[in-house]
């Protein structure tokens, strides 16, 4: 029987590049949207005139209940979640001096109960079949902080406690749980960045001295998502060209 991965937050840049990996490998692939999204039905006829006959779902990955609905319609209409790639997030990036309690809860809300909201509904399905994978895409910003991103160092670093804590929990049980840390790769949200900040500012901080591409991100949620991948657990493994090591 087919596996099936969801990948929140899916529809471009990382996560588009993840979906089209996991569909490569196999997977049936369903990916979340945000409610009121009007590119989606777009977004599938593009992806399906590729070959990738993609499934999306409105979800709120930040409401539980929505989350909830979200899983018990992919697990009506596909079957149950083997991947999860909790992979949604958005940034609202000031100085903590300006920061106001709504940009703060925006970014806590989206970038780490999301993972709670997601995993909760697939985990224990996981665990019953004795085997599973959840893979938690955090940010070379969780692990070494970046100047006006308390709200996003902290949402990406507690992603990764997540990881270690639910990691002990279901290693028993044939479901590893890892978190993925990249940095800045060429998606929408970093070529966002003025292009002189990028040349001045990120650049010079990369060794390899170029931006990562979502391919390479994509190609190690590949590998994390594999049966190869059975005994790496609780793990966060960087992706950063040397930005930064531990």
């Amino acid at each position: 029987m087919t596996r099936v991965t969801l990948v929140t937050g899916g529809m471009g840049g990382l996560g588009e590049a993840i979906c089209i990996k996991m569909a490569k490998m196999g997977y049936s692939v369903a990916t979340t949207y945000s409610p009121g999204n009007t590119k989606v039905a777009a977004w599938l006829a593009d992806m399906k005139q590729k070959g990738y006959n993609f499934h999306a779902y409105a979800c709120d990955v930040g409401d539980f209940d929505s989350a909830q609905a979200c899983v018990d319609q992919i697990t009506k209409e596909m079957g149950p979640v083997d991947v999860l790639v909790n992979n949604a997030g958005i940034t609202r990036d000031m100085t903590f001096k300006k920061m106001d309690k709504t940009n703060w809860d925006a970014v806590i809300k989206t970038n780490l109960d999301s993972v709670f909201n997601m995993t909760k509904p697939v985990c224990d399905g996981m665990t019953d079949r004795g085997w599973g994978r959840v893979i938690n895409i955090s940010s070379v910003n969780g692990q070494k902080g970046a100047f006006g991103q308390t709200n996003y160092s902290a949402a990406k670093a507690g992603m990764h406690g997540f990881t270690k804590a639910l990691a002990l929990e279901v290693a028993r049980k044939g479901v590893t749980v890892n978190t993925i840390s990249p940095g800045y790769i060429g998606t929408q949200m970093v070529m966002a960045i003025p292009q002189e900040v990028l040349d001045s500012k990120i650049i010079p901080q990369i060794p390899m001295g170029r931006l990562g591409k979502p391919e390479e991100v994509a190609g190690l949620v590949g590998y994390l998502a594999s049966d190869e991948a059975a005994f790496l657990t609780g793990a966060n493994i960087a992706i950063n060209g040397g930005q930064h090591m531990q």
